[in-house]
């Protein structure tokens, strides 16, 4: 009795079958979430890395983090292998429920896919909130007469009248609480980044209906269509959109334009009717940018300057107004995104132009280069050139690559030279036009608004994350049209931001430029256009 008997189980020393663990194991997903947010903050806190490529290697961590916890759940969560299966269908249930009601509008200037649902339609305008009314009521305001008067003045190229970004205009009231903007028109445009141009009555556009590339004319005042003009073509990708990329340059009657896929125009200002055309691309035997040719043209006297990129002296050409014969070209580089530029440096006039990882320069009437230096990695150069003195100018890139102060001077041959005065990382404007100001620049670095000073690069602030939008300097106040669909007023200086008051436009990303012809604002995105009469004083 007692003893035990051979090859009995000893209760004691061997397991019991129903003593295996039993339940979900969920420590590996606290592991694994802790590492990804782990790893998500340390990315987020290198400084040196864009805001764009920290967004997208965290949202390649959160995609490997999906893809380990769906192994944990197939291989390694314990859990009943019909309860797996119906975890894998629900996923898939979902993933499919989705495709139906969700879409991607395309990406954020940061490449953060916009999502929306399938049914979603433009917003009407949001009530103004001015920043100094604290209580984020709007006082009773003075309301403008709706008339079809306005006051005088022309928007008639891409960023003002001198391609910079700084417009004469009259005095603007900046209490939107007491004097709000008063919206003349809203409608509906076809696809495209392009921006207006004013003069006299008509404010032109680019826009994409369908397979055709589309000038448009409206009445500045009431927005009515009076012409559109079409040519078979269709430039779409997911990320960049759809439609032309470039503004409309008015000039001397005629309306020059510039299509995606390289379709140069010239128009009838008054009727749209079309004058000549050539497809710039073709003839420099250029290959297209990945993103579209976006350059706006430029007009200087009878000539036409645009980028097209090509080799055996075609990169930048030269085109008669009115015949379209080619007057002049040169440089064998390939294009980028800015636009022509001409300015004085060194006493010498000149057309500034981006092209592959180099800015260059060259003679306004032969085209031939007369100085380039390398700038730029292998990521698009779209901000143009600002000049800042009769022999500096400073140039922006974003996706890291920031800014550099360049000095012209002549040497004694009579050839131009250029220095390096000072590099920063502290403005790096990726689509945005910054502007300078009384020895200080101000412009979107990384989306968000900052300034520098001229003379050493150093950063006086950096504050108010604003996407990649666009802006106008009028006076001392600054109009900037954030990419979130915001305009705001802001008064900046070396001091801070000056923010005034803020208007919610459009709900939809906006990135392209906007026009001021006299105490009326156009603005668009891809979706929508609008134009606002500003009270003055």
């Amino acid at each position: 009795m007692g003893r035990k008997t051979e090859g009995m189980p000893n209760d004691a020393s061997q397991p019991h079958p129903d003593s295996r663990p039993t339940g979900i194991r969920w420590w590996p997903v606290g592991l694994i979430l802790g590492v990804m947010v782990l790893a998500m903050g340390v990315v987020q806190s290198i400084g040196e890395f864009p805001f764009q490529r920290r967004n997208l290697i965290c949202l390649g961590i959160a995609g490997g983090a999906a893809g380990l916890l769906l192994l944990w759940w197939l291989f390694l969560s314990r859990a009943r292998w019909s309860l797996r299966l119906a975890g894998i269908a629900g996923i898939a249930l979902l993933a499919g429920l989705a495709r139906l009601t969700l879409r991607i509008r395309g990406v954020t200037g940061d490449l953060i896919p916009i999502v929306e649902t399938r049914w979603a339609q433009p917003s009407t305008p949001s009530p103004i909130r001015s920043s100094a009314d604290s209580t984020g009521t709007i006082s009773s305001s003075v309301a403008r007469s709706n008339s079809t008067t306005r006051l005088p003045g022309d928007y008639p190229q891409f960023l003002g009248l001198n391609r910079n970004g700084i417009v004469d205009g009259p005095v603007f009231q900046t209490n939107w609480a007491q004097f709000p903007p008063q919206m003349l028109w809203r409608q509906s445009v076809g696809g495209a980044w392009s921006g207006f141009s004013v003069v006299g009555d008509l404010a032109v556009t680019q826009e994409q209906y369908g397979e055709e590339e589309c000038v448009v004319a409206r009445h500045i005042v009431n927005g009515n269509i009076v012409w559109k003009t079409g040519n078979p073509a269709r430039y779409f990708t997911p990320i960049a959109g759809e439609g032309p990329r470039s503004s409309p340059t008015v000039a001397q009657g005629r309306v020059v334009t510039l299509g995606a896929r390289g379709w140069l125009q010239v128009l009838d200002l008054r009727t749209g009717q079309r004058v000549w055309g050539t497809n710039i691309l073709d003839f420099a035997k250029a290959g297209m940018p990945e993103w579209g040719l976006s350059g706006s043209p430029l007009v200087i006297s009878n000539r036409i300057i645009v980028s097209a990129g090509g080799r055996d002296g075609r990169s930048l050409l030269m085109w008669h107004l009115e015949s379209g014969q080619l007057l002049a070209s040169g440089g064998s580089s390939s294009a980028q995104y800015s636009s022509p530029y001409l300015t004085e440096l060194a006493g010498v006039p000149q057309i500034l132009q981006f092209n592959h990882r180099e800015i260059s320069s060259h003679d306004p009437v032969t085209a031939q280069v007369l100085w380039n230096r390398p700038f730029g990695i292998h990521f698009p150069l779209v901000a143009n050139p600002v000049r800042v003195s009769s022999n500096r100018v400073f140039l922006s890139a974003g996706y890291g690559v920031g800014a550099e102060m360049l000095e012209i001077s002549k040497a004694p041959a009579g050839t131009l030279e250029v220095r390096s005065v000072w590099t920063s990382k502290r403005m790096k404007a990726k689509f945005s036009n910054p502007y300078f100001r009384d020895g200080f620049l101000y412009g979107l670095d990384d989306g968000i608004l900052a300034c520098l000073d001229a003379k050493d690069g150093s950063q006086r602030w950096k504050e108010g994350r604003h996407g990649h939008g666009q802006g106008l300097l009028v006076g001392d106040v600054y109009l900037l049209m954030a990419e979130q669909g915001e305009l705001l007023l802001l008064r900046p200086t070396p001091e801070g931001p000056g923010e005034l008051a803020r208007l919610k436009v459009f709900d939809d990303k906006t990135w392209n430029p906007i026009a001021l012809a006299g105490d009326l604002l156009l603005l668009r995105n891809d979706r929508e256009a609008a134009c606002y009469r500003l009270a003055v004083r």
